[in-house]
């Protein structure tokens, strides 16, 4: 069986983080661990952590960095992720948490940190034709050829586009990534971690690894 990866995923939303997770998580046999996700799980699991995250959810707040950064230890620990690694996706956000993840790894250190870096105007694009169902959340992309309403393939729900998926919604978001992510990757770079390898993913996307 091929060796597993300890994996940081980095790109800026709708660089197609989650398409190459599934790959890499089916190629390397490691959990793709999407913060989103676990963060969904411990609440609904009702751990202490959860617990505490779903408070302040409800509350309309942001789950601050010391409930999530336990909910991430927490999910690491996990036999699958201890044994043979993971694909972790959408964590470290800023450099305080990559030093708290730092402490978390010690004892089984990071293989490899990847950033995919998609022009800003390609993401704008891609997020603005995003479309999902209102029921069942499955994700769909808008073409010129659609009609007005489109019916969801699997539940039969309305497909709809997302409030927050408005161009200047996008680009709010994509301004707050540049400002959390620039010293990020900064910080990793810093840790004798040099870009060894640039590949082009499409003619307007690269990706750069550490």
């Amino acid at each position: 069986m091929i060796q597993g990866v300890r994996l940081i995923i980095l790109g800026r939303q709708g660089a197609g983080k989650g398409t190459q997770c599934v790959r890499l998580s089916n190629h390397y046999v490691v959990p793709h661990i999407s913060t989103g996700d676990i963060l969904r799980a411990a609440v609904k699991e009702g751990t202490e952590l959860g617990r505490m995250a779903g408070e302040v959810m409800k509350a309309g707040g942001l789950v601050g960095d010391d409930i999530m950064i336990g909910i991430v230890d927490e999910r690491l620990s996990r036999p699958d992720a201890a044994r043979r690694g993971y694909i972790l996706d959408g964590f470290p956000r800023t450099v305080a948490q990559a030093e708290a993840l730092g402490e978390i790894t010690q004892p089984r250190p990071l293989d490899l940190v990847v950033d995919l870096d998609v022009p800003r105007e390609l993401v704008v694009e891609r997020i603005s034709r995003r479309r999902v169902c209102r029921d069942c959340g499955s994700n769909y992309t808008a073409s010129s050829s659609d009609s007005a309403h489109r019916i969801c393939e699997r539940c039969g729900g309305d497909i709809v586009q997302r409030e927050d998926d408005t161009p200047e919604a996008i680009n709010q978001r994509l301004d707050l990534y540049d400002t959390q992510t620039a010293p990020l990757i900064a910080y990793y770079s810093a840790r004798g971690c040099s870009p060894s390898s640039t590949a082009s993913a499409t003619p307007t996307t690269s990706s750069t690894a550490w």
